[in-house]
């Protein structure tokens, strides 16, 4: 009996541990497969989400662009640049500073007025930037870069080509 009860042992020793690292190896590979089975699905998910929202936006522009041509067509000439001739039409002053220091600069560049430097005046808002930095802004955009209201050259009345407003700024 004693051979059997050691033979027992000897048989539950060695099927034990055999089973035991065989269903532990297996559950971390099962683990990793589910995780990257998940990720994959998860960004499928977020591609065709993004592939859907997409499509939505193209069929709605299409359909616009299509049922009323005239209208589409003036919104997007409403969100482009101004034209050279009216960018060069807003008035030119030059910066002189005060001697109480004050922070003018332009919010485009974000560097400060130097004495004598050229700058440009908005005439709607009066927001004042380097002409190099606002001129560019405004080929590009139709609005201020810091209040977004519209410049009208014609607030000033009428400038010709090539004749400036020219006046002394003081920083304030």
């Amino acid at each position: 009996m004693s051979m059997e009860v050691s033979h027992m042992a000897n048989c539950s020793n060695v099927s034990s541990p055999e089973q035991q690292p065989a269903s532990s190896s297996t559950s971390p590979q099962l683990d990793y497969d589910v995780v990257v089975i998940l990720a994959a699905m998860l960004c499928a998910l977020v591609c065709a989400l993004g592939l859907n929202s997409m499509l939505q936006c193209v069929v709605r522009c299409t359909r616009r662009a299509v049922a009323e041509p005239v209208g589409w067509v003036e919104h997007r000439r409403a969100n482009v640049g101004l034209k050279r001739e009216d960018v060069v039409a807003l008035p030119v002053a030059t910066y002189v500073a005060s001697p109480a220091p004050a922070a003018a600069g332009c919010a485009i560049c974000l560097s400060d007025f130097a004495d004598g430097e050229r700058i440009r005046l908005l005439p709607a808002c009066g927001h004042r930037f380097h002409v190099v930095c606002i001129d560019r802004w405004l080929v590009a955009h139709c609005s201020c870069p810091t209040c977004r209201r519209r410049p009208s050259p014609e607030a000033d009345g009428p400038v010709g080509e090539g004749h400036h407003h020219l006046e002394i700024l003081t920083a304030a």
